[in-house]
């Protein structure tokens, strides 16, 4: 059963949805007027204990007051920095600029438009990163609205909500303000040396191991590390596992956002140009950071965000 939170409330939004997780932009709710096409409830976000931090969904009704059938979005503010994950049943999304470091979405209500009088009852995933504790614990600063996007943008309904932790032991009494990370605990190792031998196409390649670690549960995106000393004619070629980009200079940590106390080994594809002569070529630093709307976050500890090695081109022979 759904908890009505919210009051009555219109007026202009400049809103609209794009697919989740692409880099779209919805704008923020503008003051309210006094009419009301619609109305959002909205239940309890129990999140519970899993083997990889919490998980828990957030109900969601929204009901058509007004004559006509009606497309609406959401926009919504998540109470927990980076928990935001997907609608039940799935629907376009696109990513805000974040408030107070949360982040922000408007997203589509699932199913097109709404008859009037009709109700449309869905879901909204969110997923904290962070160890499972013995005690309950609670997260308030959770927003949704709803916007009608017939072309009025008009915001027509407000609910807040929180985010509550369920204990390992099954209990949400007397629950402990949850306090994330604002600093990140990263840290980066190498093998310490990568030798590149000659390929079929006459290139020299190399694998270099490398380790990174996570110890917190600040919000990020993903971590990328910069290489700083490549020898003339020497690049980063990839990463294996590869799932995300790599740029010559610089590459993106491959696998999914980490959980705390994660430790991801994974080998650095590097490459020297055909006429590299042979030797040792130098040292080569790589500088790790974690990355969140753009901006590198501060780390605790900056000493363990830099790793070097030495890079060897051998003999053709």
């Amino acid at each position: 059963m759904n908890t009505r939170t919210g009051r009555r409330l219109a007026g202009v939004v400049l809103g609209g949805g794009a697919a989740l997780l692409a880099l779209a932009a919805p704008a923020t709710a503008a003051p309210t007027t006094d009419s009301s096409a619609a109305d959002i409830s909205v239940g309890r976000l129990v999140l519970e204990p899993t083997n990889r931090g919490y998980h828990g969904s957030l109900p969601v009704t929204v009901t058509n007051n007004g004559p006509d059938a009606t497309y609406f979005s959401v926009f919504v503010v998540e109470p927990v920095a980076g928990s935001l994950g997907r609608l039940d049943p799935e629907e376009a999304c696109g990513f805000g600029a974040p408030k107070d470091n949360r982040r922000t979405a408007t997203c589509s209500v699932p199913g097109g438009d709404i008859e009037p009088g009709e109700s449309r009852s869905f879901s909204i995933g969110f997923d904290v990163l962070t160890p499972t504790r013995d005690v309950a614990m609670i997260a308030k600063g959770g927003r949704i609205s709803v916007n009608v996007g017939d072309g009025r943008n008009e915001v027509a309904d407000r609910a807040s909500f929180a985010a509550r932790f369920r204990s390992t032991s099954g209990s949400l009494r007397n629950p402990v303000p949850y306090v994330q990370d604002t600093q990140a605990r990263a840290s980066i190792t190498t093998a310490g040396a990568v030798t590149l031998t000659r390929q079929e196409d006459g290139s020299y390649q190399g694998r270099l191991p490398v380790t990174v670690g996570w110890a917190g549960d600040t919000a990020h995106e993903y971590l990328s590390v910069e290489a700083t000393g490549l020898p003339a004619g020497v690049v980063i070629w990839g990463t294996d596992p590869q799932d995300a980009p790599s740029f010559f200079t610089n590459f993106v940590v491959p696998g999914d956002r980490f959980m705390t106390g994660e430790r991801r080994s994974f080998d650095v594809l590097l490459r020297a140009e055909p006429e590299t002569t042979p030797g040792d070529l130098g040292t080569v630093s790589f500088q790790l950071g974690t990355q969140w709307y753009g901006n590198t976050v501060t780390d605790a500890d900056p000493a363990d965000n830099t790793a070097s090695f030495t890079v060897r081109v051998a003999d053709a022979a």
